[in-house]
């Protein structure tokens, strides 16, 4: 693993009416969500990689599609300085992803009707009402 990063399973409730996921709660996990998307991404398409100075990013991975995602430590100060992880989430593995800042991270859809994934980070994108660049 790479320190700071937390990937947990998602576990499927199911009954005759379909299913229900839990993917976030604020008593287990650190992250405090500031906004929330879903992504849609097509085969073979990359997003990332990329790493954050401050943001935190609670993925979410359940389908529909499977993606590749690759994890690699750019913290100088960890103990997992340089360490890469690549694993397969989505569909066939659901799982939710807690990235840390400096943590670079990046998924590539393997699936040939795309694949979707959801974010809560911790932080606005362009900041309050959208006036930071």
């Amino acid at each position: 693993m790479i320190e700071g990063v937390v990937i947990d399973d998602i576990k499927s409730f199911s009954d005759d009416r379909g299913w229900l996921k839990e993917i976030y709660r604020s008593d287990e996990n650190s992250v405090r969500p500031e906004m929330c998307y879903v992504s849609h991404t097509n085969l073979n398409q990359v997003r990332g990689p990329h790493e954050h100075a401050h943001q935190s990013d609670f993925f979410v991975f359940i389908g529909p599609g499977d993606f590749d995602l690759y994890l690699w430590d750019d913290r100088e100060d960890s103990p997992t300085y340089n360490k890469f992880i690549k694993e397969v989430v989505g569909e066939t593995n659901p799982v939710s992803v807690l990235v840390p800042p400096g943590v670079v991270h990046g998924y590539k859809s393997i699936s040939s009707t795309g694949s979707f994934s959801i974010n809560l980070p911790n932080m606005l994108y362009a900041g309050k009402d959208k006036k930071e660049v």
